[in-house]
């Protein structure tokens, strides 16, 4: 198969509306063509057109910034001497001075599937800046390596953030590329929207649904997403960032187990099967110990559960991450019911608002939680109508 970037790369058909035109490149670190050449390095190789400038969004267009609200100065790309402006720094949204730059911006984005996940917000800002400016913007479509499942409930009018671009579940079973076009529409956008789509990509197809294993080396588009499974158990993991449970960070399989040190695992587990064992389908838990080496509960030893969906107990069609964990939730609850779960301290620049209403587009998650008489089927109505509600608009 062929991602948007080699498309580009190998077609002269597929990019000679460049021609002649100034180009600039939103990367991150997994930005890399097939052999594994960094885009930007690739670019600059192509006679066609002149590449002028360069954007990072969060953790950097080549380096590994860790964790939230960890900034990226501007620089000077040293091999190619063009600017490099932050996303992720000074401003969220490109200043009117950046943009006078180029006249396409080439994004090309290593995506995980999920609302929450700061790219997706980032593509509606420079989408936003491109209608103003009268600039192009072409995205270079990757996989979507959580496959097009769709989960969750969707983001509440007022709890735009940037964790929540707008009005999509949780797991959002789009494309990035997908994903510009809505946001082209819904938005009302009068900019010139290139979708450069892939070829050969098989989101139905094992052992990847959605991801090309075996075709494709896995490059972390951030620092806590080292594969495959951390994509497939994000979009209920990343809820974990509003709680005072590790979400494995400063381990090796972060947002793929979690955890405290005075948790209990096994009543946990015990308990989530109680309540809602449809929940559990799809993949493995296993009772864990571990011991963050930075972030939450550093240096302590934590009891916890890891999620296993890279075995042959992994399916695809019934693993519901985001369920999984909102049951992990009830079940503390209802087991401890004054346990200190919702981290009260900032998240994304989010000073007012509970982290955990941030990430889930408003309260009726955590509201379900707390509420000892709401029941699992509660939560999983409210969702369904969600759920299906985005997959009519497909």
């Amino acid at each position: 198969m062929k991602f948007g970037i080699d498309r580009l790369l190998a077609d002269r058909a597929v990019r000679k509306p460049l021609d002649g035109k100034r180009v600039a490149l939103l990367a991150h670190p997994a930005s890399v063509t097939a052999d594994l050449t960094h885009s930007l390095d690739a670019l600059a190789t192509v006679e066609d057109f002149k590449l002028t400038a360069a954007f990072g969004p969060q953790h950097g267009l080549r380096g590994d910034k860790q964790d939230n609200m960890v900034e990226s100065e501007d620089y000077t790309d040293p091999v190619h001497r063009i600017p490099v402006f932050s996303l992720y720094g000074q401003v969220r949204r490109p200043a009117a001075a950046m943009m006078e730059h180029f006249d396409v911006l080439l994004v090309d984005l290593q995506d995980l599937g999920c609302r929450v996940y700061t790219f997706t917000t980032t593509l509606r800002y420079v989408l936003e800046a491109a209608a103003e400016h009268r600039k192009a913007v072409w995205v270079l479509d990757r996989p979507n390596p959580a496959g097009l499942p769709v989960e969750g409930l969707s983001l509440q009018p007022g709890w735009e953030s940037f964790v929540g671009a707008g009005p999509m579940p949780m797991r959002h079973g789009r494309t990035l590329g997908e994903l510009g076009d809505w946001f082209v529409q819904t938005l009302g956008l009068d900019v010139e929207y290139v979708h450069v789509a892939m070829d050969g990509w098989r989101p139905a197809q094992a052992p990847g649904y959605g991801w090309p294993q075996g075709e494709r080396a896995w490059v972390n588009p951030s620092p806590n997403a080292p594969n495959v499974s951390m994509a497939r158990c994000y979009p209920g993991t990343v809820m974990l960032e509003g709680t005072t449970l590790s979400e494995g960070r400063g381990t090796t399989r972060p947002l793929e187990l979690f955890g405290a040190p005075d948790l209990d695992a096994v009543a946990l587990l015990a308990k989530m099967q109680a309540l809602a064992p449809d929940w559990l389908a799809g993949c493995r838990l296993r009772p864990c110990w571990f011991e963050p080496t930075f972030h939450k509960h550093a240096g302590k030893p934590c009891a916890g559960i890891q999620i296993h969906v890279d075995d042959p107990g992994y399916n695809h069609s019934k693993f519901r991450p985001w369920r999984l964990m909102a049951l992990a939730f009830k079940a503390l609850r209802a087991l401890r019911p004054d346990y200190p779960l919702w981290r009260d301290f900032p998240y994304e620049y989010e000073t007012t608002r509970l982290a955990i209403d941030v990430i889930n587009g408003g309260p009726r998650l955590r509201e379900w939680v707390d509420d000892p008489d709401a029941a699992p089927a509660e939560l999983d109505e409210l969702a369904r109508h969600d759920e299906n509600a985005w997959q009519a608009k497909e």
